[in-house]
């Protein structure tokens, strides 16, 4: 009884504290002056990120008439692919999110977008360790330092080796037969893990082996172990490693710290390997983890000479780079290429139109980079999954600020009434589309499209991922045809209705969007005649 009685009095101070620290945020957004949605979670709460999975409810309650479920639209992880510009055409370009925790601003304008993303030291992000998210002096050193390795050499290594790598994946699913590949997300990972240990760490793979393969002194493969950390990344920000190994942890919980200890020892041994490397590498040699060891150098030489002054890079933040490179350099370009071979496979008339551009017969097997990126524009196009004028808006200091980039990549006022259609050629002139030698790409307005983020914090490896999405994009394509694998009594609309279905299933894992089920329809390539 008295349990029940401690219970009950948890619940209803929670339950008091959340109404008061609602409404006394819901009197703060009046003044802002934007449209209200009252929510009981903050989306940016830590928790509420690790555990709303496990009120499936909740999400149900969107359907309530009058408003009333709105909130429940916009609280779970991911919720904006679901959404896409819904509930800015209810509210408008702009909305206050009134949560416990704080009044979230949520911005859907193109011209306000570029403001917030160009002015980074009035709009700050939280800082954590890694390239993307440090602050002030801190961002301009790890810019200065990491960013001259992305360059045109980089460039070139990273083609070469997606050819490579893509040349042997292409044999691998042509190998599977009528029966098709269900593999294509993991395999399209190790491809672009194999790709960035290669550009970026100097560790050349085979496709079939590679990072699948268990180094000596391991537990786990690097691949499986990056995997795992990347998958619950929200849940080791949470939970400090030396716990999640405690014996009183749940088995995933202590699966989930062998690997964040494997990923460790594997980046240990990355960075002791590139520092006996780079004593004898020239400097115009020099590759993203090169970069990152003659940075920590520079540290070291700076504290020996007794300046207070950061110069360099520790070994932290060189940790903290690689796993950014890990997740920014790999699991988010394997899930763009996934995405467009399921997207190419359901419209195999822009397979045809991409094909159109490649050298054939021989393809792109013997080309270089300098030559042949350049002509490949609709395998570019492929990759590009698709104001309050005059009016102040005034915001406390430290309100959270989110652009809702799902909504400003599908708005009709920008994109036209198909705005949420797969349609490749609307990045170039509609009398370009047919004429190869006068292909313009369309500039779309400033701050309606950017996959890449915007302004001085734009991503710093857009060249080494749109490079290497050409490479495999064009070397699939230029060898073979992609189509579903159809089941007894399963027409080919039917097929690519099931393809469709399979990416509009798609949510954030973790902080990636991928699709749910990758696994539900197989892709089966046949070699090109």
């Amino acid at each position: 009884m008295a349990f029940l009685l401690a219970f009950a009095t948890v619940v209803l101070a929670s339950l008091l504290w959340t109404f008061i620290s609602v409404f006394r945020n819901y009197l703060v957004a009046r003044r802002i002056g934007l449209p209200i949605v009252i929510s009981p979670v903050s989306t940016l709460n830590p928790f509420w990120i690790l555990l709303w999975r496990a009120f499936p409810a909740i999400l149900s309650l969107k359907h309530l008439p009058f408003g009333l479920g709105t909130w429940a639209r916009c609280t779970s992880m991911g919720w904006a692919f679901q959404d896409k510009y819904k509930i800015h055409d209810e509210l408008g370009p702009f909305f206050t999110l009134v949560t416990p925790a704080a009044n979230e601003v949520t911005v859907a304008d193109p011209e306000v977008a570029h403001a917030v993303l160009g002015r980074r030291k009035d709009f700050v992000k939280p800082a954590v360790m890694n390239l993307n998210t440090v602050e002030g002096d801190d961002w301009q050193r790890h810019r200065r330092l990491t960013a001259p390795s992305f360059n045109e050499r980089t460039s070139s290594l990273v083609w070469n080796e997606a050819r490579r790598q893509a040349q042997d994946m292409g044999t691998s699913w042509f190998n599977d037969g009528r029966r098709g590949t269900k593999t294509t997300v993991e395999d399209t990972a190790t491809l672009a893990l194999h790709v960035l240990t290669c550009a970026g760490f100097g560790t050349s793979y085979t496709f079939n082996e590679g990072v699948r393969k268990l180094a000596p002194g391991h537990e786990m493969t690097y691949r499986d172990s990056l995997s795992l950390c990347l998958s619950n990344i929200v849940t080791f920000a949470i939970i400090p490693k030396r716990y999640l190994s405690s014996p009183f942890m749940p088995r995933k919980l202590r699966r989930l710290g062998q690997a964040v200890r494997e990923l460790q020892k594997y980046m240990d041994e990355m960075l002791e390997k590139e520092r006996q490397a780079d004593e004898e590498r020239p400097a115009q040699t020099a590759n993203l983890m090169s970069a990152l060891v003659r940075a920590s150098d520079e540290d070291t030489r700076s504290k020996e000479l007794g300046h207070n002054s950061k110069t360099g890079l520790t070994d932290d933040e060189i940790f903290g780079n690689i796993f950014a490179y890990n997740l920014a350099g790999h699991e988010t370009t394997a899930n763009t290429v996934a995405f467009a071979l399921v997207l190419l496979a359901a419209h195999p008339h822009y397979q045809d139109w991409v094909r159109a551009e490649i050298p054939h017969p021989q393809g792109i097997a013997n080309t270089d980079y300098e030559s042949m990126f350049p002509r490949l524009q609709r395998c570019l196009a492929v990759m590009t999954l698709n104001r309050l004028d005059g009016k102040e808006i005034v915001l406390p200091a430290s309100t959270p600020v989110n652009i809702n980039v799902q909504a400003l990549h599908t708005d009709p006022k920008t994109w036209g009434a198909d705005s949420l259609s797969w349609r490749p050629t609307r990045w170039f002139a509609p009398q370009s589309n047919e004429q190869l030698s006068n292909q313009t790409f369309i500039s779309p307005p400033r701050g309606s499209f950017i996959p890449w983020a915007d302004g001085p914090r734009a991503c710093p490896g857009q060249k080494f991922a749109q490079v290497e999405f050409v490479a495999i994009v064009a070397t699939l394509l230029s060898s073979y045809t992609v189509k579903p694998a159809l089941q007894p009594g399963q027409s080919a609309e039917e097929g690519r209705k099931a393809l469709m279905d399979m990416v509009d299933d798609s949510a954030i894992s973790a902080i990636t969007l991928q699709m749910r089920h990758p696994q539900e329809v197989a892709l089966q390539w046949n070699a090109l005649l």
